[in-house]
């Protein structure tokens, strides 16, 4: 197994998510612009590598499977329910997650993004929206990442904005 499907398993169980489905690749554009749930292309292949800078190596997991991370990391079981399947993905090297889930008690959906680091997991990302208005705190300059509200890329800051029915977690490019 290569080092990079290692380094994907690893955020993967120190998440608490222990059934992993497989771990494939796409380029990364449009592993991006899907927000279903990934396709698993060929089960009998367990790990799969990127070919190039332009590829993502992508692990498919059930929304479900998220929930126990979302108790633990935040300290009050129940109160995120995720809602679109997760992205836990590894990009040129770094190891990302991100979850969308409604937060029950702020009846709010709620993006959040964590990037892994030797120093351990690390929140980049926080959007909260609904549909009449979108707060954030985006710390993603050290990233080829964005956050997509209503057509527009953020990368950093702490505001809010008009609301909306969804964002995106997307490359800069």
């Amino acid at each position: 197994m290569s080092n990079q499907n290692n380094l994907l398993r690893n955020v993967l169980v120190g998440a608490g998510i222990a059934a992993v489905g497989a771990i494939g690749t796409k380029a990364a554009v449009d592993y991006f612009r899907n927000r279903g749930k990934e396709e698993v292309v060929d089960e009998s292949q367990p790990d799969a590598e990127p070919t190039s800078p332009e590829e993502v190596a992508y692990a498919t997991v059930e929304e479900s499977s998220v929930q126990d991370f979302l108790d633990k990391s935040f300290g009050n079981p129940g109160r995120y329910t995720p809602n679109r399947p997760p992205k836990i993905f590894d990009y040129q090297g770094r190891q990302y997650m991100v979850i969308w889930a409604y937060d029950n008690q702020q009846q709010k959906n709620q993006l959040l993004a964590f990037i892994y680091t030797d120093q351990g997991r690390k929140m980049i990302a926080s959007v909260g929206y609904t549909n009449d208005k979108t707060d954030y705190n985006i710390n993603l300059q050290d990233t080829p990442f964005a956050v997509e509200v209503n057509d527009q890329k953020l990368t950093s800051g702490q505001s809010e904005t008009s609301g909306t029915s969804d964002v995106d977690f997307v490359l800069t490019a």
